[in-house]
């Protein structure tokens, strides 16, 4: 009996261990003087790179609960999906100086050491390579990273959703495109009916990238169930119902950029 108890005893301990290794990691990383940062950390077994991820709206990622965000954001949710298909998960939240990330402060210099910092912190947790992602109004702050923050730990850029018009501050197209000398993908979904999101404007990314060697628009058309603002998460805007399939595609041209 007393043997048994030691074997299942054991096999608890595996158990937790096992589950300890599956949740995630909030950390708030010094960026500024007297500015933290916070940044949620999740490993992947036998990893391949790290995901660098940009929420959208007003930044962060929800509350944190039992190793877990709970932001409803496209790539928040769809961080589970990421860390499956072999991608270390960072995601940025938001500066404590800030109540929210607006569309001028994404391209502001400030922003730009918050993000420099944080992937200081990040490549400290691994040396993998990185690769710059971004959602909505996130895809500012990503663009942005990628023409500002010269790191070579930065092998790419993903754009989903991207904030195509020219009126919008911080907008892609009206960013230096033609600094970014890595391989950049755009995805977006086909019905997306966020009037700064049009897919009918997305080639205008592709046009500016004139140094990137590798570029590759992705339009899609997926999906079920949109409900609710068609600029917010739960819409066509947020890839809902197809966000692993949409995930899937992502990783796939990450694992093996293509034009």
């Amino acid at each position: 009996m007393i043997r048994w108890r030691r074997i299942l005893a054991g096999l608890a301990l595996v158990a937790a261990a096992i589950t300890a290794q599956a949740e995630g990691a909030l950390f708030r990383v010094p960026t500024r003087e007297g500015v933290t940062t916070t940044l949620f950390w999740e490993v992947a077994p036998d990893a391949k790179a790290t995901v660098f991820l940009f929420p959208g709206g007003g930044g962060g990622f929800g509350k944190f609960e039992d190793g877990k965000v709970t932001g409803g954001n496209f790539l928040v949710r769809s961080a589970p999906y990421f860390l499956v298909n072999g991608f270390n998960v960072a995601i940025f939240g938001r500066p404590n100086d800030m109540e929210e990330l607006g569309w001028t402060e994404r391209t502001e210099p400030k922003h730009m050491t918050d993000v420099a910092k944080v992937l200081e912190f990040v490549k400290q947790k691994s040396n993998l390579p990185v690769w710059i992602i971004g959602t909505s109004r996130g895809t500012v702050s990503a663009t942005a990273t990628a023409i500002n923050v010269h790191d070579p730990a930065i092998a790419g850029l993903v754009l989903t959703s991207s904030v195509v018009r020219f009126a919008t501050p911080g907008a892609v197209p009206r960013q230096d495109l033609k600094a970014i000398k890595i391989p950049v993908l755009v995805y977006h979904h086909a019905k997306d009916a966020c009037k700064h999101c049009q897919a009918s404007e997305t080639p205008f990314i592709i046009k500016g990238l004139s140094n990137a060697p590798i570029k590759k628009l992705m339009l899609v058309d997926g999906g079920a169930n949109p409900s609710g603002d068609v600029c917010a998460g739960q819409h066509w805007h947020g890839f809902i119902g197809m966000e692993s399939e949409a995930v899937d595609q992502i990783a796939s041209w990450i694992k093996a950029p293509v034009n």
